[in-house]
């Protein structure tokens, strides 16, 4: 992993310490944060960050700032966007951002 992507993984741990449901999964060739064994967040390169928003929110959260489509393999995934780094570069942001993906993925059943 870049030196970005660790420092952002090294903020989402902050984040989201205490919460004993979160665990730590390689995917995507990366990090992803799991909770209950359905994904949330994870960085990527460049220091960016993969949200999972689900579909019935995912033209909503295309609108905030810095996101966009997750294109992985050369494919749209819809329920994912991809944030770009400068939109989390403060606390306040990411937290944003990792509730969104939190408010979604408590309406999953666990894994």
């Amino acid at each position: 992993m870049s030196m970005a992507t660790e420092e952002l993984a090294d903020r989402i741990r902050l984040q989201l310490a205490g919460d004993p449901n979160i665990r730590e999964q390689r995917m995507f060739g990366g990090i992803a944060f799991m909770s209950h064994g359905n994904m949330l967040v994870g960085p990527i390169k460049d220091g960016g960050l993969l949200v999972r928003c689900g579909k019935q929110a995912y033209a909503a959260t295309l609108e905030r700032p810095g996101a966009g489509p997750m294109n992985f393999t050369g494919r749209t995934m819809s329920g994912f966007v991809e944030v770009a780094g400068d939109a989390i570069e403060d606390d306040e942001r990411l937290a944003e951002w990792i509730n969104i993906a939190r408010d979604f993925v408590r309406t999953l059943p666990p894994k």
